[in-house]
């Protein structure tokens, strides 16, 4: 119990503690540990994040946020953009600002700058100079709730500040002018000195002194609104962490994701490439980037056939009145290419598979016994992303999807899951993944069909069947597409990168528009659960995440070229020969190179395409029948007989 003078708030582990009325956030923190206090950037209040200055009410549910939690992070680089805005303003008489999210790993913020001037990299050190003066300032960063009236005089000469605050006057604001303003008559504003003041709503640090370890990392453009016919604006991208150590480690992150980026590699490796004849976001595969590619597509080929997939083919485009009945016509025409009229109807290129799947479903009846059917397609879909979003294998238009349509019953749902999160797993591991994250994304009520007791069975499908593999899992609470809940399962690559790969989608939604229907052992007609699986996403961003996972340096299974035999001189050139031949009939992809040029050019050109070995035959090769084995990241051997190498090559394969 608490008197008239004191408070009582409770702690995440339920515990609680007194503090004196009035007492902020801050105090909380204070009161658990100096450690904490320090590192705290904001909090948690009754599910709403606040300032550490904000006052706490009796019975308060209050948890501290720290600077090295992703939430912290994300106030942090919040407040630094707020730094940045400010800097801006100040060295830029008449710039323009108009909005600054945080974002992973970081930050932005958008200017319009006047006369149409761009910033040049010594802008960029000016502007960091000045924001490290303001936070050498120790400005703190106070919060007014302002009339709509006096924000629109506070930003008179800011028109796009005006623009968001008469969207939310207006009611018409949009998800991002709310995150910015917050909504109803009034808006907060934050001022962290006498001469600049910014539309938010929070939560920042304490005060700018909390900030300083940040880097301004580059300039790019982008539209107002993301909307091509408004005004192009500036936008400057800078990164913000806890610490030194955090900061140089994220830098050190983006060098290396720099070297490993899957545009450069493809083309240092000779593997793929994408002509301007084509068209954007479009790529050919050349016959190094295609052996790998196969490679891939034949072991996912076989795995589905050992378990239990039946594969399909299905055509690249279809008539409307198959995207009308699956809904695509209604949810997703933005992202379909434009119509082709045709003397029998109109046609589109298929965005998705999954229509034509159900088509197959319903082409006869199907019986309980038959369920679950698992079809499978490597269906090529094409999809219009705008030309500033495309990146590489990564954002492209016409790519193929190793995708998966279950049709099952109620009561094997959970079951099929649990057997679909193994074979998801034990596939990214065969590829080099061994750090998964889970996402379980819940209905959004009010943009959701279906009825509430099989939204309950399916997300209760999903929880059990990630239980029973012990992992753990996030929830994001009404993040589910509109037909059905779903798991989406992250992993970490070798620089420690997050990549979305995996899905699995509960849908009713298409059964339902398809009328799918079963004969159960009632011998009545029942309607399927379709599961929606795609396990690389796409064969051609499955191929980029990897081609810059390994750096280029596929494992020797995926390697386009396994071996490559060099011999020294042309008098080495049939021994070489024989070597790659007897290499060849034991399977493995193997190359040769003639002694054209100098052999440390030959070994270097072999560096470079990342091939796991490199075999040089010498006068004392050819005499022993020997080579010398040059292995990729390792020792170079002398004098190792032929057939203990084709041993070595062989479980180096075998094993990974």
């Amino acid at each position: 119990m608490s008197d008239s003078s004191t408070i009582e708030v409770r702690l995440p582990d339920g515990s609680s503690r007194s503090l004196p009325e009035g007492a902020t956030a801050l105090d909380l923190a204070k009161s658990i540990g100096s450690r904490l206090a320090k590192a705290a950037v904001a909090a948690v209040v009754n599910g709403d994040e606040r300032d550490l200055g904000s006052p706490l009410s009796n019975g308060a549910t209050v948890s501290i946020l720290t600077n090295d939690s992703d939430e912290g992070r994300h106030v942090l680089r919040h407040s630094t953009a707020h730094v940045l805005a400010q800097a801006v303003v100040s060295l830029f008489p008449g710039a323009k600002f108009t909005i600054g999210p945080a974002i992973e790993d970081g930050f932005y913020y958008d200017f319009d700058l006047p006369g149409g001037r761009t910033f040049s990299d010594d802008d960029l050190q000016r502007i960091e100079e000045e924001m490290r003066r303001i936070v050498t300032a120790d400005q703190p960063f106070v919060r007014h709730e302002v009339s709509v009236a006096d924000a629109l005089k506070m930003f008179s000469d800011q028109p796009y500040k005006c623009e968001i605050i008469e969207r939310v006057t207006s009611g018409s604001a949009d998800g991002s002018d709310a995150g910015e303003v917050g909504s109803g008559n009034s808006v907060s504003v934050y001022r962290n000195s006498d001469s600049f003041v910014d539309l938010c709503r929070g939560p920042h640090v304490p005060s700018t002194s909390r900030l300083g370890h940040f880097a301004l990392m580059k300039v790019a453009g982008a539209y107002w609104r993301g909307n091509e016919k408004g005004p192009m604006l500036q936008r400057v991208y800078g990164t913000a962490w806890e610490s030194k150590a955090a900061l140089e480690e994220h830098l050190h992150r983006l060098a290396e994701a720099e070297k490993r980026d899957h545009r450069r590699l493809a083309v240092e490796m000779d593997l793929l490439s994408f002509p301007s004849e084509l068209g954007g976001g479009l790529a050919v595969w050349h016959p190094k980037g295609a052996i790998v590619r196969k490679l891939m597509e034949d072991y996912s080929r076989q795995r589905h056939a050992d378990g239990g997939y039946q594969f399909v083919y299905t055509p690249h485009l279809a008539n409307e009145k198959l995207f009308a009945t699956s809904g695509h016509l209604d949810f997703y025409k933005d992202g379909m290419y434009p119509p082709m009229e045709m003397d029998n109807g109109t046609y589109y290129p298929k965005p998705m598979n999954c229509p034509m799947h159900c088509l197959i479903f319903k082409e006869r009846q199907r019986s309980y016994r038959e369920l679950p059917l698992r079809l499978f397609e490597l269906g090529t879909v094409y999809r219009y992303e705008r030309a500033g979003t495309l990146h590489g294998l990564l954002r492209i238009r016409g790519f193929t999807q190793d995708d998966s349509h279950i049709y099952c019953t109620e009561e094997q749902l959970t079951d099929e899951i649990t057997s679909l999160l193994d074979f998801v797993m034990s596939v990214l591991r065969k590829f080099g993944f061994e750090e998964f994250e889970f996402n379980l994304s819940t209905r959004d009520p009010d943009k959701s069909v279906g009825s509430t007791e099989i939204w309950e069975k399916a997300t209760e499908a999903l929880r059990t069947a990630m239980d029973r593999h012990g992992v753990a899992y996030k929830v994001k609470e009404g993040d589910a597409a509109f037909y059905g809940p779903k798991i989406d399962i992250d992993v970490r690559d070798a620089i420690g990168r997050k990549w979305q790969l995996s899905t699995i989608q509960c849908d009713f939604n298409l059964p339902e528009r398809f009328q799918l229907e079963y004969i159960g052992t009632d011998n009545a007609r029942h309607r399927p659960i379709m599961l929606h699986r795609a396990l690389f996403g796409s064969v051609e961003r499955f191929f980029g995440v990897l081609l810059e996972h390994y750096g280029g340096s596929f494992p020797a299974w995926l390697a386009p070229i396994q071996a490559r035999v060099l011999p020294v001189t042309t008098a080495h050139e049939d021994h070489a020969a024989q070597v790659a031949a007897r290499l060849r009939a034991r399977g493995f992809r193997t190359d040769l190179v003639a002694a054209d040029e100098q052999l440390g050019k030959r070994i270097r050109n072999a560096k470079v395409e990342r091939i796991p070995y490199v075999l040089v035959v010498g006068d004392e090769d050819v005499a022993a029948d020997t080579v010398g084995v040059n292995p990729r990241g390792g020792d170079v051997r002398r004098g190792v007989t032929v057939d203990s190498f084709i041993a070595e090559l062989e479980a180096a394969v075998e094993g990974t």
